[in-house]
């Protein structure tokens, strides 16, 4: 109930939030649900699976979604580890532990099927990350200012140098996934190189995160194999 597992005959060692930033695409999300239960499962983690939906008709913006989902799932328990998953991706090996690492910011999908499973650029961050609460709010979580697609990820991967840390990446041989596709009108980008950035990370990064977060929470409901937290 509400997406949330405890393993039934151990003390797990480790407990991971799973952060969903949602909005209408239910085919992924049932795809999604269906792979990733077992597999978390198979690693014998405690674990919640979090959908954070954003209602209204404006832009996206996942960023502050995921920084909503971090606020929201502190008050449930204290998590070891936040793990902020794209809805398109599932993970191909269970070598791949969806677990934090203790010094950094861990980067998991480093190995993508549609960028021939190798990284895009050097900074890349996108897809699925793992990181401790501390590492969290020591960087102000993710910028609330970004409106539509893209940018962000690079964004926070600034952020977590201009804190003090460095990226941890999953070997590509684990960090393996796959991209679903159900997009019949993709736009079509060229993967391959980094997008333009819209924000002056260095000068903005202390003063637009977690510390100036501010949103309306509507509902909280526990679904069979997720919690779903809608906001405006």
């Amino acid at each position: 109930s509400g997406g949330h597992y405890r393993p039934p005959h151990c003390f797990p060692r480790y407990k991971s939030a799973i952060l969903v930033a949602y909005r209408n695409q239910e085919k992924y999300l049932r795809h999604l649900l269906y792979y990733i239960h077992p597999f978390l499962q198979r690693q014998q983690l405690s674990y919640t699976i979090y959908l954070i939906q954003q209602v209204g008709t404006g832009s996206f913006n996942r960023a502050k979604l995921l920084n909503v989902g971090v606020r929201e799932a502190m008050k449930d328990e204290e998590w070891d580890c936040l793990v902020l998953h794209d809805i398109d991706l599932v993970p191909e090996n269970d070598y791949n532990l969806y677990i934090c690492d203790e010094y950094y910011p861990k980067h998991m999908a480093s190995a993508m099927d549609k960028f021939q499973y190798i990284l895009p650029y050097k900074s890349f961050f996108g897809g699925v990350s793992a990181l401790t609460p501390e590492h969290y709010m020591k960087m102000n979580g993710f910028p609330n200012t970004y409106w539509g697609d893209g940018g962000e990820d690079d964004d926070i991967a600034t952020r977590i140098h201009l804190a003090g840390m460095k990226i941890v990446r999953t070997s590509p041989h684990l960090g393996r996934y796959r991209v679903m596709d159900y997009n019949e009108e993709t736009e079509i980008q060229d993967p391959w190189r980094r997008p333009p950035s819209q924000h002056n990370t260095r000068k903005t990064w202390k003063a637009d995160g977690m510390n100036t977060l501010q949103f309306r929470l509507l509902s909280r409901t526990k679904h069979p194999l997720y919690t779903k937290i809608t906001v405006d």
